[in-house]
């Protein structure tokens, strides 16, 4: 179907995920977000266990990179695409990202891994596949990239840390 609207008021394609998603990252991120805020405001005011974990500098960068990238990346997923801002904001997130994953391979050093390390490649192939779809300008496989990479390689194994016996888990329920 042609546009017949005059050039200038032609609207620009959108990229944005459709309304289910944009809820789903809503939803998730928001209550991520909670989560964190609630079990950083326990541990640092004493209210948590302190067993020591976060004293293992490979878990330090892990918590310190991955945590900011839970409502940055909801934030850039929701909000308008392709500004100098989340041009910029993208950049930090994805290195967070690949950061993050790095840091976490070097936890029981760099040997010894559990099934949850699955989520390392995944992340490392969804930084590359993030970045090279955006360099080509390919911005519908950029979407799905970064929507997968949100959900899949953080909010996934997020679940995970919030169970009772690992360090955000025993923040924010012991």
């Amino acid at each position: 179907m042609t546009n017949l609207a005059a050039p200038g008021t032609r609207s620009k394609p959108r990229f944005d995920n459709g309304p289910f998603l944009k809820s789903l990252i809503g939803v998730v991120g928001t209550l991520m977000t909670i989560a964190i805020a609630v079990a950083l405001f326990k541990f640092l005011t004493g209210l948590a266990a302190d067993d020591g974990r976060y004293r293992n500098i490979a878990i330090a960068i892990h918590i310190v990179t991955v945590l900011p990238c839970v409502p940055l990346g909801a934030y850039l997923l929701l909000s308008t695409k392709g500004t100098k801002l989340h041009k910029a904001l993208g950049k930090i997130w994805i290195t967070l990202m690949v950061v993050t994953a790095i840091a976490i391979t070097f936890v029981r050093g760099g040997t010894d891994f559990s099934w949850i390390h699955i989520f390392v490649p995944l992340t490392l192939v969804g930084a590359w596949q993030v970045i090279s779809s955006a360099r080509k300008g390919q911005m519908a496989k950029h979407r799905r990239h970064i929507t997968q990479m949100y959900l899949g390689a953080l909010m996934i194994p997020g679940l995970f840390a919030f169970l009772p016996s690992r360090l955000m888990g025993m923040w924010l329920f012991g």
